[in-house]
């Protein structure tokens, strides 16, 4: 997405990094960067403005929601091997006692094939 006018910090950035800016997980200097961007460009405004609502409504809704201990050990494990740079192995992180039984069965089944 671009409003095809040329930004000192091009939409693409902007985009790429939205996450970041809606947690504040990025130095002033670029979340200065970014408000600039987002007073000239209402493309990226509108999409700033619509994972926001997104963000609070997934708070608002799931925010009292406990996060089951194995699930949480799963997804930082992946995020070390990520940073440290290693393999991330292609499975699903979503822990198995959080999805439908016939469902768990179908993925294990499923892995029991392929390893033949």
């Amino acid at each position: 997405m671009s409003c095809g006018d040329p930004h000192e910090t091009d939409c693409s950035e902007v985009l790429d990094h939205l996450y970041e800016f809606l947690d504040k997980e990025m130095p002033d200097g670029e979340c200065t960067k970014f408000e600039e961007h987002f007073e000239e460009c209402s493309p990226c405004l509108e999409k700033y403005g619509l994972e926001q609502a997104v963000k609070k409504l997934v708070k608002r809704c799931c925010g009292s929601d406990d996060v089951p201990v194995d699930l949480r050990s799963k997804v930082l494990g992946r995020i070390d091997l990520i940073r440290s740079g290693q393999a991330v192995p292609e499975q699903d992180v979503a822990a198995p006692d959080l999805a439908p039984p016939e469902v768990t069965a179908d993925v294990l089944s499923a892995g029991a094939k392929e390893k033949k």
